[in-house]
């Protein structure tokens, strides 16, 4: 079973191109939403002006008929804006484009209404209405401009069919009525002001919409930037709280080995006849001392980037023999036997930061078995070489087998196992990630654990012959027990 072995952090991912275009787009689309209820209100508003000049100027049943169509399209237009404040007013992303591909051509359909007045007014009323019909047709253009250049399809789709319906009404009406050679002429100049007049409407409803995005762009980034500084925020609170955690839990457990050492003084000082039996405690309340300021001046280095990495040959044999020889007297304290299994090999690897990582994890093996042994171990895989410490001890249950590894954690419940300050699986967690190996962990609570540091293969030089299977490993813990 693989552990993670560093703790849970929150870190700052920037969102990817796509998940910031999205919700441009779906702004943007709530823009063109907000804006078209002005625009109904601004029909609703125009369309009895119109009826009224041209009631005497179209013929009634023309006029009616465009009456009729244009009440459909805004009614039209008012159950899609119910629709969309129902559906997808509450929701971002590609929802609302689903809806805007699907209705689009709204848009389109009132552009073409607009136009259509022009078709039943030019060479056929009075040069007063169709003035004001044209200027009407400038108007509608004009408009969309603040209510429709939010979103570019939708905007092209109204002016296109709005332009291009009047040229083809221009176009239809001067082929179906003839007319003088004057009358050619100035149908050409208006389409050519038509043409000019969709140019320019282009240009501004794109520069519109790039201003549009661009406002959007910089309200995610903002957005972004205060996400960013309320994590530090919150990171720099839990430093804070950590490092009072720390402080507190570090003056904990000094104080007892200080005290001892202090209380063991005054005894010898008075009792010097007793220096034989109070000179292994003096010693053994320094070493408790001397571990725990090892531990914080490694953690320190470590989390300040000043660990030195020095790679060189190291011969896993000698190693091994290094490691039993200081930690077998601790483990034949505890009447514990210390084990170790080896073949001849050389690794590629920081020596101290290897003995450091190996050291943590036998002395945290010790500290927890009261019965059995301990067994450290190199196996070979096909793609790695794997460094194992086996123990006998109390075992890590399931919920707890994460939170070993984080700074200060101590599961409490096990009786009649040492206390410490829980930093040395948090120094091996950090050491394994600075040197690229992968930490696992397999613990029963009652049974054991064992604790595996896998090497990558590239960090093997050479290894004499087939390491021992895990059946033989196995083995040999049984006889710890």
């Amino acid at each position: 079973m693989l552990v993670d072995t560093q703790p849970a952090t929150h870190q700052h991912v920037p969102a990817s191109p796509e998940v910031r275009d999205e919700w441009i787009d779906s702004q943007l689309i709530g823009v063109l939403m907000d804006n078209a209820s002005m625009a109904l209100l601004a029909a609703v508003l125009v369309i009895p002006g119109l009826i009224f000049i041209l009631w005497d100027q179209v013929a009634t049943p023309l006029l009616l008929g465009w009456l009729g169509m244009a009440l459909v399209v805004l009614y039209g237009r008012f159950k899609l804006l119910e629709v969309y404040r129902l559906r997808y007013d509450s929701v971002e992303g590609m929802q609302r484009q689903a809806f805007m591909r699907r209705y689009v051509w709204t848009w389109g359909a009132v552009g073409a209404l607009w136009a259509l007045p022009v078709a039943m007014t030019y060479l056929q009323t009075t040069l007063q209405t169709q003035f004001v019909v044209g200027l009407a047709l400038m108007g509608y253009g004009l408009l969309s401009l603040t209510a429709f250049s939010a979103w570019a399809g939708a905007f092209h789709a109204y002016i296109n069919s709005l332009v291009g319906t009047v040229m083809i009404s221009l176009l239809g009406v001067q082929w179906w009525l003839g007319g003088s050679r004057q009358d050619y002429r100035m149908t050409m100049v208006l389409m050519f002001l038509l043409l000019v007049f969709w140019f320019l409407l282009r240009m501004a409803g794109q520069r519109l919409n790039q201003i549009h995005r661009s406002s959007f762009e910089l309200q995610f980034s903002n957005q972004e930037l205060i996400d960013s500084l309320t994590r530090q925020t919150q990171a720099s609170l839990r430093a804070v709280a950590t490092k009072n955690r720390f402080l507190a839990s570090a003056a904990h457990d000094l104080r007892q080995p200080v005290h001892a050492l202090s209380l063991y003084a005054d005894w010898l000082a008075t009792e010097p006849e007793m220096a034989r039996e109070i000179s292994p405690r003096i010693l053994q309340s320094t070493r408790a001392i001397n571990e725990l300021f090892d531990s914080l001046f490694d953690l320190t280095r470590i989390d300040a980037g000043n660990y030195k990495v020095r790679l060189q040959n190291v011969d896993v044999t000698q190693l091994f023999a290094d490691l039993a020889l200081q930690y077998e007297p601790i483990a034949a304290g505890k009447s514990l036997k210390l084990r170790t299994h080896a073949r001849p090999a050389v690794i590629w690897a920081d020596p101290v930061v290897l003995r450091r990582i190996l050291g943590n994890l036998l002395s945290n093996a010790i500290k927890h078995t009261q019965r059995g042994g301990i067994l450290l171990a190199l196996r070979q895989r096909p793609d790695m070489l794997v460094l194992e410490v086996w123990d006998t001890g109390v075992g890590i249950a399931r919920e707890h087998q994460q939170a070993i590894f984080q700074e200060f954690f101590r599961v409490s419940q096990h009786q009649g196992t040492e206390d410490s300050l829980g930093l040395g699986l948090t120094i091996v967690s950090k050491l394994a990630t600075l040197m690229g190996y992968q930490l696992a962990l397999r613990s029963e609570p009652g049974r054991g654990s064992v604790f595996r540091v896998m090497l990558p293969a590239y960090t093997q030089n050479s290894v004499s012959e087939p390491l021992t299977p895990h059946v033989l490993l196995s083995s040999q813990l049984m006889e710890l027990r």
